[in-house]
C-alpha cells in the first residue's frame, strides 16, 4: 500500500532530476505508450513540469503528478554514462 513516506520519496527523486535530460514513458491506455525526451523543468508541491522539443522550433510543456509515478502509469528514465538509470 502508498504512504504518504512513498511520495516523498519519489517527490525528492523528481526534485534531485531538475535541469536533467530524461526519458519519459506514458502509458496512454488502450495499449498506447508515448515515449519522449525531455528536461525535467520545474518540480512543484503536487506536479513536474518536463520540457519536450516538439521540433521545428516549437517547445512543449507537460506536467505530470507524482501519483502518476506511484501508479506506474508515467515512468522516468534517466540516462547516466551511458547506462539507463529507473526513478521510481
Amino acid at each position: 500500500m502508498a504512504t504518504k513516506r512513498t511520495l516523498t520519496e519519489i517527490k525528492k527523486n523528481v526534485e534531485f532530476l531538475v535541469g536533467e535530460k530524461v526519458k519519459l514513458r506514458a502509458n496512454k491506455g488502450r495499449k498506447k505508450v508515448s515515449v519522449k525526451e525531455g528536461i525535467i523543468e520545474k518540480a512543484y508541491p503536487n506536479i513536474f513540469v518536463v520540457c519536450i522539443d516538439g521540433g521545428y522550433n516549437t517547445v512543449r510543456r507537460v506536467s505530470y503528478s507524482y501519483s502518476d509515478i506511484l501508479t506506474e502509469t508515467v515512468e522516468i528514465i534517466r540516462s547516466s554514462n551511458d547506462s539507463d538509470m529507473q526513478v521510481s
